[in-house]
Order: structure tokens, then sequence, then C-alpha cells
């Protein structure tokens, strides 16, 4: 069992791992999470087999918006929404672009994405060419781990590397909102509502109607 604490140098480590095909844990603001690259098919049924039983798909974290674009349809909503929120503990719905392997999303025509509010979590995502996968570093129906201590209890030996960036502030997943329709919905209740969602696309909705009144 390989851990190390999360300095410049042991990030860069960690990323050249990822690049290999090789499983990572590393620190979030919301859990530790279990990432790989998400365009290698080898490694993402690797965390498949690591987490056991599971039948939801992984989300996906990026470090930047641009990089989102690359496997997810943003609508004008969902851009206004995650222009509030990221980076920060909400999981937004998309639909995918066929460009991510199907293996990713479990076959659905959608993917969860998110920008994580942790320093760590953002160095490796970015030295990882910008997308990296983000379940949480636990086993399905274990509890999602708080600390790195807590993910190697449940996942041992079976990653490559455990990265230690200290407790995650959170210690809870973020939230899940839907957005491949008009009206969002809340698929796993976290610290953002879904009247905060709903409020900044109203928002949104209301100053656009504003901008066509204003032509006419």
């Amino acid at each position: 069992m390989r851990i190390l604490k999360a300095t410049r140098d042991n990030v860069l480590t960690a990323s050249r791992i990822v690049s290999k095909g090789g499983l990572v844990v590393y620190p979030t603001e919301t859990v530790y999470g279990l990432g790989c690259d998400p365009f290698n098919i080898g490694a993402v049924k690797r965390v498949f087999e690591v987490k056991g039983e599971r039948r939801k798909p992984p989300p996906i974290l990026a470090s930047g918006i641009n990089h989102v674009k690359k496997i997810a349809y943003v609508s004008q909503e969902g851009e206004k929404v995650a222009k509030k929120f990221w980076p920060g503990p909400l999981t937004l719905v998309f639909p995918k672009r066929l460009v991510l392997p199907d293996i990713v999303t479990c076959n659905l025509d959608s993917v969860g994405v998110r920008i994580p509010k942790h320093d760590v979590a953002l160095r490796l995502i970015s030295l990882s060419n910008g997308l990296l996968i983000g379940t949480s570093a636990n086993r399905t129906g274990g509890k999602p781990p708080r600390t790195v201590h807590e993910a190697t209890q449940q996942l041992k030996e079976e990653v490559d590397v455990f990265l230690d960036g200290g407790p995650a502030t959170l210690g809870k997943p973020s939230t899940v909102a839907d957005l491949t329709s008009k009206k969002p919905r809340i698929l796993r209740e976290g610290p953002i509502s879904l009247k905060e969602i709903s409020d900044v696309i109203s928002k949104k909705n209301k100053s656009m109607s504003n901008q066509k009144n204003v032509k006419t």
C-alpha cells in the first residue's frame, strides 16, 4: 500500500500513474475520490472492480469548464449554474458527447461532471489532461471516506497510490443535479439545494426575457 503526502512532487507522481492506467485515491473538499483516466477503458474497469457491484456511472471531475465541454453538451442554463457553483460541491448531469467511452456512463447518454474546490484535486486533474474519474473512494455500500486512512481501510492494496491531503472539509458527497431537461432534478441531496439551482436558472431566464423586450 503506497501512501504519499500530497506534495507538489507527489501529485505529479500520481498524475504519471494515472497516465499509465493506474488508480489513484485523492482528496477533494467533499470526500476522498478514486480516480483514473476516463478514456482508459482498462483503468475504468478496474475502478468498477475495486468499488464492487457498482451499477451507477461514476462522475468525472474536471479542472475547468473547457474540459467539461469536451465530454458533455453544456446548455446555457447549465453554464450559468456552473459559473455560480463551480468550483464546489455540485455535480451536474449533462448529455454526453460520443468521445466519452460508454463504459464510463454505463451506456447512458448522460454524464455527471464537477469542478472540485480543492487545490490538490485540481492540480492532479490538471496534470491528468483535465479530466479524472471522481467516484468516492469506498466500496459500494460503504461510507464515503473523509480521510486517507478511511479510504485505505476499504480499498487496501487495490489502488496504486493514495494521496494524503488531510481530512475533507465538508465530509459528505456533492449534490447531484440532472440538467438534461429544462427543469432541473436533484438525484442526490447535498450541500447545494434545488432552490439555489432553480433560482440561478430563473434569474437567467428573466434576464433573457428582459433583453428580448428591450429589443422589441
